[in-house]
């Protein structure tokens, strides 16, 4: 009996790798509850990538499951698959999700998984099995499943069509832009039985097993996700997926700089990224104390608070926003800046406090592969880890910052303030990192861009690099520093305005 199901079975029902809140455990088949149940992941009201129903697993009064399982009978099974089909008929617009018949603990179980629907709201029958159906939409309220009501319902017919960019259909790939080695390395990872199977596929069919290929079969369309992830290289269907790494040894004015640029599948550039700071820009102080044995450890800036920041970013940075995630090293503090901000519904007082939950996710799917990963933990827990862990390392504790419009998010981690100086903390630790980072310099680079600023106020940043031999990011970045220092200042929109340079410049 081989598995459908893109992750491990045992890790689902142990609720390691999904929320609690998305999974749904029925000791018996009972088609009333289950197809609400059904109906309320299709609608994913908070875009959280849907859900699965475990049909023979029993569950305790907490949501935890039972073990071994009650399990289905033998001859219960195709019976329960035939209704199974004509209840998802009576769901509008019809909506069916992913069976899978698994055995564990020498019990029969049937797995939904249920993702989040193309084509919300999704409205059924509250008693599928009565003569008159009543319909109404149903989501998920937590770990349960409710009837929306009111502004809850509202809203859900308001998100008509409205699928988060990652779970849309790209119109521009074809199925043969998804690399099954890179599929196949996912599943294995993840310890999926579907990875045995995957060598037999193709693209197409692989991709439908894991819901990153959709569409009839005369014009499948692979998902943004899917390309995201499975494709090496996915910056050239979403320009600047990408995480810059820039380390200034001066300071973010100084004319000296190391630069290294991520480019790959989402998982591969967040490892290489975090790999690449934790080898090249980590170290640990120790402080030996003559009155006693323990000696005071620290590092200069935590390596798990760090993994949140990007992690964080890589997940809710928008992939139509043609903005890298940058970040910057300095002797001072370490920034994380994506695009754009988070939702309006966060109160940045909240978020400050680590008590910010999202209304509804920008990347669904995103996620939901991040979590298989391990590389992150589930929702609403980056930002209260990142406080726990600066508090831990007794660093001072980091800033989150947006603008009025939301923006961008900036997330700042302070030096811990008995770090000596990491000038030198990436000399001789290269064999963990592919290459070494050049170190790009430029004598007096700020002077040049300035004397170019008074011979043309209309000069473009492509202009000035052209001009002194840089690129256009490290043009950015030295004018970003002007401007703070007040020695010039952009007047008008980037196409039509002009720079004014400062008298004491």
């Amino acid at each position: 009996m081989t598995s459908k199901l893109p992750i491990n079975l045992k890790d689902l029902l142990h609720q390691r790798k999904v929320e609690g809140e998305r999974i749904e455990y029925k000791a018996g088949w009972n088609p009333d509850p289950i197809m609400r149940t059904l109906c309320a992941f299709a609608n994913d009201f908070e875009n959280l990538g849907g859900g699965y129903v475990v049909i023979g697993q029993d569950c305790d009064e907490m949501g935890m499951p039972v073990f071994p399982p009650k399990g289905l009978p033998d001859n219960q099974l195709d019976r329960i698959q035939r209704e199974l089909l004509g209840f998802c008929n009576l769901i509008q617009p019809p909506y069916f999700p992913m069976l899978s018949v698994e055995r564990f603990e020498d019990r029969n179980l049937i797995v939904l998984w249920a993702p989040g629907g193309q084509n919300r709201p999704y409205k059924v029958p509250r008693s599928v099995t009565a003569r008159k159906k009543d319909y109404h939409h149903y989501i998920r309220r937590y770990a349960s499943t409710v009837e929306a009501r009111d502004d809850d319902e509202r809203e859900l017919i308001s998100l008509t069509a409205r699928v988060p960019f990652d779970d849309r259909f790209n119109q521009t790939a074809g199925t043969d832009d998804l690399s099954p080695r890179l599929m196949e390395e996912f599943l294995r990872e993840v310890e999926s039985d579907l990875a045995d199977e995957s060598r037999e596929l193709s693209a197409e069919a692989l991709g439908r097993q894991m819901n990153v290929v959709g569409g009839p079969a005369e014009a499948a369309l692979p998902k943004n996700v899917g390309l995201l992830f499975f494709n090496d290289h996915p910056e050239q269907f979403f320009p600047a997926t990408q995480i810059d790494v820039v380390w200034f040894p001066e300071g973010a004015g100084g004319d000296r700089f190391d630069e290294k640029t991520f480019t790959g599948p989402l998982a591969h550039i967040a490892r290489d990224a975090l790999s690449h700071i934790h080898a090249n820009y980590l170290k640990q102080t120790v402080v030996k104390h003559p009155d006693r044995a323990e000696a005071d450890r620290f590092w200069n800036y935590p390596y798990a608070a760090i993994e949140e920041a990007v992690i964080n970013a890589v997940y809710h940075r928008s992939y139509e926003i043609r903005e890298p995630i940058e970040v910057r090293i300095t002797q001072e503090d370490l920034v994380v800046l994506s695009f754009p901000g988070p939702d309006r519904s966060i109160r940045m007082a909240d978020l400050r406090k680590g008590k910010a939950v999202s209304r509804r996710y920008r990347n669904r799917r995103i996620g939901e592969f991040l979590k298989e990963l391990d590389l992150t933990e589930g929702r609403s827990t980056g930002i209260s880890k990142i406080l726990k862990v600066m508090k831990g390392n007794h660093s001072p504790a980091p800033e989150f910052e947006t603008d009025d419009n939301r923006t961008y998010f900036l997330i700042r981690l302070p030096v811990h303030p008995g770090t000596v100086s990491v000038e030198n903390a990436h000399v001789g630790t290269t064999e963990t990192t592919p290459e070494k980072p050049s170190v790009k310099t430029s004598v007096k680079t700020s002077v040049k861009i300035i004397a170019l600023m008074r011979e043309n106020p209309q000069v473009s940043i492509p202009e000035i690099a052209k001009a002194i031999g840089r690129t256009a990011r490290a043009i950015e970045m030295q004018i970003a520093q002007l401007k703070a220092e007040g020695l010039i200042e952009r007047i008008g929109p980037a196409k039509g305005g002009h720079w004014v340079v400062k008298e004491e410049a």
